[in-house]
């Protein structure tokens, strides 16, 4: 079961994002959850960049998932944010950021939200699916990967193990 498609908005999904730096990037962030989820823009930004204090969420292979926990908030929701250009993000393998899911969840989650970075993860793993973001013309494309992963994935794996 893909548990990001429901948290996953067309409309917070942003392709090729001219930004330098994390600031930017997070600052981005904001604006799409104000705009779209009316989650004010400092406080994401905020939330982002506490967690990011604490070490790093970039994952390696270009891939990052800053995430933070915003208070009053009722369900986990998520962006997508393509960039144009990768920027530095201290990730593992020391490689350059180009592809972010950013999440917030509720202050008191916790079992849902491991289980929102244990999918994310796994999706950001498959190498075939990050390359297929990183083609897809536009955000409704780039949406339409994330929510249907689920399902493509176990295709894609019944039919390896043939």
């Amino acid at each position: 079961m893909n548990l990001i498609a429901p948290l996953l908005s067309p409309d917070n999904v942003l392709v090729d994002l001219d930004a330098s730096s994390k600031k930017r990037v997070f600052e981005q962030a904001g604006l799409i959850f104000e705009n779209n989820q009316s989650i004010g823009r400092s406080v994401v930004f905020d939330s982002l960049f506490a967690r990011e204090r604490l070490g790093s969420t970039g994952l390696g292979q270009g891939v990052a998932i800053p995430h933070g926990r915003i208070k009053g908030l009722k369900e986990a929701t998520g962006a997508v944010i393509r960039l144009s250009t990768p920027i530095p993000f201290d990730a593992p393998d020391g490689k350059p950021v180009s592809l972010l899911f950013v999440l917030l969840v509720p202050e008191q989650a916790t079992e849902h939200h491991l289980q929102l970075l244990s999918e994310l993860a796994q999706l950001f793993s498959d190498a075939a699916f990050r390359e297929r973001v990183a083609e897809a013309t536009d955000a409704a494309a780039v949406h339409a990967l994330f929510t249907t992963w689920g399902t493509a994935h176990a295709a894609d794996q019944r039919r390896a193990a043939l």
